[in-house]
C-alpha cells in the first residue's frame, strides 16, 4: 500500500480530449458552415457546446483539472499561429475581413489562394498545418480564443488548465515562408516571439488561469546544442515574470534525452512527461537529474495513443517509483486523447469479453481517475478494480485470436529471397515499357475517386436492410463505369476503379482479414473535418479470400488502357490501426505482407499489369529517434517487398505517399524496389522531386501537381508550371503527372476541372519536351 501521507497530493488531468463530439457534431456543424447551411453563430454554439460536454463529462469522471485551449475548429498549431500573429502575407486580407473565414481560407485555401503546408504530427496520423515564417515576420498576441475558453471552463465551476503549443515546438514545426531563402531558420525569430507568449501568458493569468501548459513534445527528438540552447533560454525567459501563471512542461510521444535535464533545471514550475513503453528511458533519465524536488511531475502513465486497456499494476509501480522523484505527482495520460476515439460503450458488434481489452478516451479517463485514486489512498481503495483489470490482461493473453499457429508458422519460414524482385529495376522497366506502351509523361490517379453522398447512403442501406446485396453491387458497377468512362474521355493514361465499395483505405482490408477488428463509432480526427475509424489489429493476421479481385477486373473489362489494382500496404495498414502491443511490430507487418501478397498475386493472374501498393505511413511512423530508425525501417522495408515481389518482371509495382517530410527516407524510398512511387508536392513546391534527385534514386517517381486537401482548382498552366519543376530534378522518362492524393474527399465538380487541366498540362510540357 502508498503511503497516503506520502501521494495524497496526487490528483487526475489529461492534455487534450476529441473534440468531434458523440455523432461528429463538430464536423457537421463546419461543413455545414462551408456549404452556407450553417451560420456562423450556429457554428459557434455547437463548438461550445461540445466544450461544455467534454469538460462536464471529465470533472463527472472525476477529473480533477480540465484541459482548455485544446479544442479547435481545424488545427491547433493553426489556432497558435493566429494567437502569435503570424498570418502569411497572402491571408491577411482574409482574416482582417472576417477572422473565422480568414482562419478556414489559410486551412483549405481559396480558389485564388493556396492554403498552408499540411503535414503529419510527429509520428501520429493527425495532420497540422505548418506555420509559415520569414525574417520579416513580425509577431503579436492574440489571446482571445485562449481566454474565453479557459473563462467558459472557470464559469462551470471547474479547475481548468490552458495547453498551449509551446514556443520552441512551434519554430521547429514552422517552415520558411514562400519567396524565403531555404536557409532561413524559423528558431532565429524566438527572440522576438517570447514576449507575445509571455503576453498571452499574463493574459491567461489575469483570466483566472493557476497553471498553464506548453507543449514541447520537438524536444523528444535528437537536438543540436543550438536548439537546447534556445528551449533553456525559452524558458529562463518566461519563467522570469512575477505577473505569470505557474508553468507546466509538457513532452510525449518518446524519451526527452539530453532536453530533460534543461527543462528539469529550468524556472518552472513543472513537467509532464510520458511514462509509457514509448519513451523508456524517461524514468531512469528523471532519477539521473536529481529529479524535480520541490516541483509538479504530471505522470503520463496511461497510452494516449493506443486502445487497450492499461496495466494498472505495472502503472501504480511506475507511480510509486515517481514519488521519490518530484515533490508532488499527478496522473495523466501520456498525450492528448485527441489520438482515440471517444468512448466503447455504443460498440454493439464488438464481443463483450474483447470489449473488455479496450479503452477509448472516456476508458482512460476512467483508469487515470483509478490511479490516482490508488496512489493518493493506497491499492486498498481500488482493490476492485485491480482486480477486473488483471482478468482482462488475462483473458485477452489467453485468446485464440491472438495467436494462430499457421500464420506464425508462415511468418517464420520467409527467407530473404521472397523479399526480392527476381530481375533488376533496368530489365524490369524494359519488359514494363513494352507491355504497357505508355506515352511520356503518363497520367494517372492515386486511386479514390470521390465518394458522393449517393454511395455513403447506398452503404449505410445496405447496412441497415433497406436494399440487399444484388441491388448494392449494381450501386458499385454503375459508379466504376462513370469513374472508368470520365478517365478515358478525360484522357488519362492509366485508370483506376475509383474505389466505390471502399469505405477507408485500410479499414476496408480489415474487415477482409482475420486478427482485426472494426468498430461502428470509433472515430478519430485525421485533419480538419476529416475523422476515420481505425480498425483494431487485435490478432494473427490472415486473408482468407480475395479482396479487391473481383472489382478491378470488372473496371478493366470496361477499358483498353491499363487499371491499377489498388492496395493499401503493410506498414499504413499498422500505422493507421491500433495495432497490438503485445509483440513486436516488425513481426506483425509481416504477418500482414503476407496476407497482402497472396492478393497481388492473384491481381496479376487476373489480368492486371499494374498494381499499386501504397505505403502513405512509411515516414510517419519514422521513430522521432534517429538511433531507432535503421530497424524500423529494416522492418518496413522488407514488408513492402515481401507484398509485392513475388510478380513477374512486366507488372508494374507503383506505391504512394503522401504528407510527409521525405528527405528524412529517401534511402527507404530506394529500398522498397517499387517501380513508381507517387509523392506529394503541390504544397511543398515539389520539394520530394529535389530530394530524390539529390539522392540519385534511380527509379519513375510523380510528384503531385494537383493539391487535393484543398477545395481549389489549379490551372492547367500552374499545373505545368509545377511540372516544368519537377522536370528540373527528374528525367521526363521517368516523370510521372498525378494528384498529391486520392480524391476521396473532393467533390465531383472540382474533380472533374482538376483532372482536365492535369492532363492538359501534361499535354502542354510533352509539347514542349519534342
Amino acid at each position: 500500500m502508498t503511503p497516503k501521507s506520502a501521494a495524497a497530493a496526487a490528483r487526475s488531468t489529461v492534455y487534450g480530449y476529441p473534440r468531434q463530439g458523440q455523432d461528429r457534431e463538430l464536423k457537421k456543424a463546419i461543413e455545414g458552415y462551408w456549404k452556407g447551411r450553417v451560420t456562423a453563430d450556429a457554428l459557434r454554439a455547437t463548438a461550445a457546446d461540445l466544450r461544455r460536454t467534454n469538460w462536464q463529462a471529465l470533472a463527472d469522471a472525476g477529473i480533477d483539472e480540465v484541459p482548455t485551449g485544446d479544442f479547435s475548429y481545424y488545427d491547433h498549431v493553426l489556432d497558435t499561429t493566429v494567437m502569435v500573429g503570424a498570418i502569411p502575407e497572402r491571408h491577411r486580407a482574409a482574416v482582417a475581413a472576417g477572422p473565422l473565414d480568414g482562419y478556414f481560407a489559410m486551412a483549405r485555401g481559396t480558389q485564388d489562394v493556396p492554403p498552408l503546408e499540411m503535414t503529419k504530427w510527429f509520428d501520429t496520423n493527425y495532420h497540422y498545418l505548418v506555420p509559415e515564417l520569414g525574417p520579416d515576420t513580425v509577431f503579436s498576441a492574440d489571446s482571445a480564443k485562449q481566454v474565453a475558453e479557459l473563462k467558459e471552463a472557470l464559469a462551470l465551476g471547474l479547475a481548468a488548465r490552458p495547453v498551449l503549443v509551446g514556443p520552441v515546438t512551434y519554430l521547429l514545426l514552422a517552415k520558411p515562408a514562400p519567396g524565403v531563402p531555404a536557409g532561413f531558420d524559423p528558431l532565429t525569430l524566438l527572440d522576438r516571439l517570447l514576449p507575445v507568449y509571455a503576453e498571452v501568458l499574463a493574459d491567461l493569468r489575469a483570466a483566472g488561469a493557476e497553471w498553464v501548459q506548453l507543449d514541447e513534445p520537438a524536444l523528444v527528438q535528437d537536438r543540436t546544442p543550438a536548439e537546447l540552447n534556445a528551449a533553456e533560454r525559452a524558458y529562463r525567459d518566461l519563467g522570469a515574470p512575477t505577473d505569470r501563471p505557474k508553468l507546466l512542461v509538457a513532452s510525449y510521444f518518446d524519451r526527452l534525452g539530453e532536453a530533460l535535464p534543461v527543462l528539469a533545471k529550468a524556472p518552472v514550475e513543472g513537467l509532464a512527461l510520458d511514462f509509457t513503453e514509448a519513451a523508456a528511458g524517461n524514468l531512469d533519465a528523471l532519477a539521473a537529474v536529481g529529479g524535480l524536488p520541490g516541483k509538479r511531475l504530471v505522470a503520463g502513465v496511461v497510452n494516449g495513443r493506443n486502445i487497450w486497456v492499461n496495466d494498472l499494476s505495472k502503472s501504480l509501480a511506475t507511480l510509486g517509483t515517481l514519488l521519490g522523484l518530484a515533490g508532488r505527482v499527478d496522473v495523466a495520460a501520456s498525450c492528448s486523447l485527441l489520438h482515440v476515439p471517444l468512448d466503447t460503450t455504443p460498440e454493439r458488434d464488438i464481443e463483450p469479453q474483447i470489449l473488455r481489452w479496450l479503452a477509448f478516451a472516456r476508458q482512460k479517463t476512467a483508469e487515470i481517475v483509478t490511479l490516482a485514486k490508488g496512489l493518493a489512498r493506497g491499492t486498498d481503495a481500488i482493490t476492485a478494480e485491480l482486480a477486473a483489470n488483471r482478468a482482462d490482461l488475462a483473458s485477452r493473453t489467453g485468446s485464440p485470436i491472438t495467436h494462430d499457429p499457421a500464420v506464425r508458422a508462415r511468418a517464420e519460414a520467409v527467407t530473404d529471397a521472397d523479399a526480392r524482385r527476381a530481375q533488376p529495376y533496368p530489365e524490369r522497366a524494359a519488359a514494363q515499357r513494352a507491355h504497357l506502351r505508355l506515352p511520356l509523361l503518363p497520367t494517372t490517379t492515386i486511386g479514390s475517386f470521390p465518394q458522393t453522398g449517393e454511395l455513403r447512403t447506398a452503404r449505410a442501406d445496405l447496412r441497415a436492410g433497406r436494399i440487399d446485396t444484388a441491388g448494392y453491387e449494381e450501386r458499385i458497377r454503375a459508379e466504376i463505369q462513370e469513374v472508368i468512362s470520365f478517365q478515358e474521355k478525360t484522357g488519362l493514361d492509366v485508370l483506376v476503379h475509383g474505389e466505390a465499395e471502399r469505405n477507408d483505405m485500410v479499414q476496408y482490408f480489415a474487415e477482409q482479414l482475420t486478427g482485426y477488428l472494426a468498430t461502428q463509432h470509433g472515430w478519430v480526427q485525421s485533419y480538419g473535418t476529416r475523422y476515420v475509424r481505425p480498425p483494431i489489429l487485435a490478432g494473427d493476421i490472415s486473408r482468407p479470400e480475395p479482396m479487391t479481385v473481383r472489382w478491378t477486373t470488372y473496371a478493366q473489362s470496361l477499358s483498353d488502357r491499363p487499371v491499377k489494382g489498388m492496395l493499401t500496404g503493410p506498414v499504413t495498414m499498422l500505422a493507421w490501426s491500433f495495432v497490438r502491443d503485445d509483440q513486436p511490430l516488425g513481426d506483425t507487418a509481416r504477418q500482414v505482407a503476407l496476407a497482402l501478397r497472396d492478393e497481388v498475386n492473384d491481381l496479376e493472374a487476373a489480368g492486371t499489369s499494374v498494381i499499386q501498393v501504397d505505403e502513405p505511413a512509411l515516414r510517419e511512423t519514422l521513430p522521432l529517434r534517429a538511433a531507432d530508425r535503421p530497424a524500423y525501417l529494416a522492418w518496413a522495408t522488407e514488408a513492402f517487398r515481401l507484398t509485392t515481389a513475388g510478380v513477374r518482371p512486366e507488372t508494374q509495382v507503383h506505391t504512394h505517399m503522401c504528407y510527409a517530410e521525405f528527405g528524412d527516407i529517401v534511402e527507404a524510398i530506394d529500398d522498397l524496389d517499387a517501380d513508381v512511387i507517387s509523392l506529394e508536392a503541390a504544397r511543398s513546391h515539389m520539394q520530394v522531386a529535389r530530394e530524390l534527385a539529390a539522392h540519385g534514386y534511380p527509379r519513375e517517381a510523380g510528384p503531385g501537381v494537383y493539391d487535393i486537401h484543398s477545395p481549389r482548382v489549379p490551372s492547367a498552366e500552374e499545373a505545368a508550371e509545377l511540372l516544368r519543376t519537377g522536370l528540373k530534378a527528374i528525367p521526363a522518362e521517368r516523370l510521372w503527372v498525378n494528384p498529391d492524393c486520392g480524391l476521396k474527399t473532393r467533390a465531383w465538380p472540382e474533380t472533374r476541372a482538376s483532372l482536365e487541366n492535369l492532363v492538359a498540362a501534361a499535354r502542354t510540357v510533352r509539347g514542349e519536351l519534342r
